[in-house]
């Protein structure tokens, strides 16, 4: 994918004019010449020490010059490919924070249901999908909103009634749940009899009777896929390559995968097959995830050892991640307090306060980076108690430690955050409106939602990302720049009208966002000297936008194209 060696830019001659200041000839290549410079740019470099310029020189895969078009016109020779982008917006490329580009593949082409759409649609588009896929012996999917259908969840005779003799599975749009027809249930096996893995979190949905419905909450849902045969390691090969291309469209160029998701033993085969093909055009930070309370004690080894094998070029596990609830739209994030209509149910945490300190502490103690997901405010009161005791007993550690997610936090806990230092990483695009979710939280809960403003003015660092594909937006949901819109509106992307997620105030500036997507998302991946801003020395990751999302009306942001997108001084996507 690369033209670094080539005479042929195939630029587009109207969107990113390159001039070619000489033929290739039999020349001699300069060695103190760039082998590519911007000139003319509007260049928001998120180096605080030099906000904006105008011109940016790259040699080999990194940024050699950063200032006015006169010092970039000193390093350009007679093979260096010129970009004059006409005062349009050069930024360093996008980083996303927390996704699952592995098990993302898996899904990138499967059934994708619209997160906001109704019932009756969902199960129109299941029937479609089967129609268009007649020899498939499984439909699979993703996307669909729990709180959509009240407090019972689906049912598989809503499924049964479109597709009565294949299986369907389909999971939810955070991948905590699942929704099943009658014949998935039949081929699982799943009888009156069986048996849930944790009640109350991880467990089968039933009826009056004792059956189960055909929704399957948090482990049993994973169970479900693995059953059915629902991936195969090829089907995730292809698929990953397709999303790593859908990222660069999107001016990706790193990521910080939050867990494999099933595929631990596979991940070496998978990455190593992906790098051999050149189909890893995205740079990759990865962690071990823990599967539960069983692998408490060996959790911070087998970061480790990840951390010593799974590396690649462009790729290292070396983090750990600790996932310690479910979801709202679930009812399985930790609270202070019950869920409305649910006496009793306050969700669950996946371990212990002493299970979460052991782990923590641990890889503080082996200086491994720690990411928590906890989306309740109960789940992120334990987090930040687990990271204060690792901090006091090993101060000098170099772990660096992040919360994802962060959908409700008390008052109390706000400080901590800059208290401890840890980073505060969430999806932006979540923070529109929560129609449905509003029904399972109190008024003061749904009140504490998304305190992005409230961080930042406490001067904690806000790290974002997709959480694809568990954002709820489909492969649309890895788009920082639409993720950005809503950030910035805090309503459903170009929707002026739209209702505003409380509180109004939480709303943050582009510039913010910007940083949570480049800067401060890399130092939460422990690379903010190699990438995240435009700087001397730092890796040529960067991105031209067809308009300054800084300048435009707040509402058309999400439509911004990505021009073209540089990986290591590499081309990996132009328009």
């Amino acid at each position: 994918m690369t033209d670094r060696y080539t005479c042929r830019y195939l630029l587009s001659a109207i969107l990113l004019p390159v001039l070619l200041l000489a033929g290739c000839g039999d020349a001699a290549p300069d060695p103190d010449a760039a082998e590519r410079v911007f000139i003319n740019a509007r260049v928001y470099t998120v180096n605080d020490e030099q906000p904006w310029a105008e011109a940016v020189a790259v040699r080999d895969d990194r940024i050699v010059y950063v200032g006015d078009n006169a010092g970039a016109e000193a390093l350009t020779g007679k093979q260096t490919a010129v970009h004059d982008l006409g005062g349009k917006l050069l930024l360093p490329g996008f980083i996303d924070s927390h996704m699952h580009p592995i098990g993302g593949g898996a899904y990138a082409k499967a059934l994708s249901l619209n997160t906001f759409g109704e019932v009756d649609e969902w199960i129109a588009a299941i029937d479609e999908f089967a129609e268009a896929n007649p020899d498939a012996p499984l439909i699979f999917g993703y996307g669909f909103l729990a709180s959509t259908f009240g407090p019972g969840g689906p049912t598989r005779q809503m499924i049964d009634g479109v597709v009565p003799d294949r299986p369907v599975l389909i999971m939810d749009e955070g991948f905590h749940g699942a929704w099943a027809n009658s014949r998935a249930l039949e081929l699982l096996n799943i009888t009156q009899d069986t048996r849930d893995p944790a009640p109350g979190f991880s467990y089968y949905k039933r009826d009056a009777n004792g059956d189960a419905t055909g929704y399957l909450l948090e482990g049993t849902a994973g169970m479900a896929m693995d059953g059915l045969n629902a991936i195969t390691t090829d089907t995730v090969v292809e698929g990953t390559a397709y999303v790593f291309d859908v990222l660069n469209q999107y001016g990706v160029t790193s990521v910080f995968d939050a867990g494999a998701g099933g595929y631990g033993d596979e991940l070496p085969e998978i990455l190593s097959r992906l790098e051999r093909a050149g189909d890893m055009t995205v740079r990759i930070v990865g962690a071990y995830r823990p599967g539960g309370p069983k692998d408490v004690a060996d959790a911070v080894t087998r970061a480790k050892e990840w951390g010593a094998t799974i590396k690649g070029e462009r790729y290292h596990y070396l983090g750990l991640k600790i996932m310690d609830d479910g979801t709202v739209e679930g009812r399985t994030a930790a609270m202070f307090e019950d869920y409305q209509g649910e006496p009793g149910n306050s969700g669950e945490t996946v371990y212990t306060q002493e299970q979460m300190n052991e782990m923590v502490v641990g890889a503080a103690a082996a200086d491994i980076d720690v990411h928590i997901h906890a989306l309740g405010e109960r789940a992120v009161h334990e987090a930040l108690n687990a990271i204060e005791v690792a901090r006091e007993r090993h101060g000098d550690s170099r772990s660096r430690y992040a919360i994802c997610h962060i959908q409700v936090i008390t008052d109390q806990d706000l400080p901590r955050f800059a208290e401890l230092d840890v980073f505060a990483q969430s999806t932006p695009l979540w923070a529109s409106y929560d129609t449905y979710g509003e029904q399972f939280v109190s008024a003061d809960q749904f009140q504490r939602y998304w305190r992005f403003k409230s961080l930042a003015d406490l001067g904690v660092a806000l790290s974002f990302g997709s959480d694809f594909p568990a954002s709820g937006a489909g492969m649309l949901g890895m788009s920082p720049v639409l993720q950005i819109e809503i950030g910035h509106t805090r309503q459903s992307a170009g929707e002026a009208d739209a209702p505003v997620q409380p509180r109004e105030s939480e709303r943050l500036s582009v510039a913010a966002l910007v940083r949570g997507f480049t800067i401060d998302a890399a130092r939460q991946m422990h690379m903010d000297d190699e990438i995240g801003s435009i700087k001397t020395g730092k890796k040529a990751d960067l991105i031209v936008l067809d308009q300054n999302i800084f300048e435009v009306e707040p509402y058309s942001i999400h439509q911004t194209k990505v021009l073209l997108t540089l990986m290591d001084g590499e081309v990996v996507w132009q328009q």
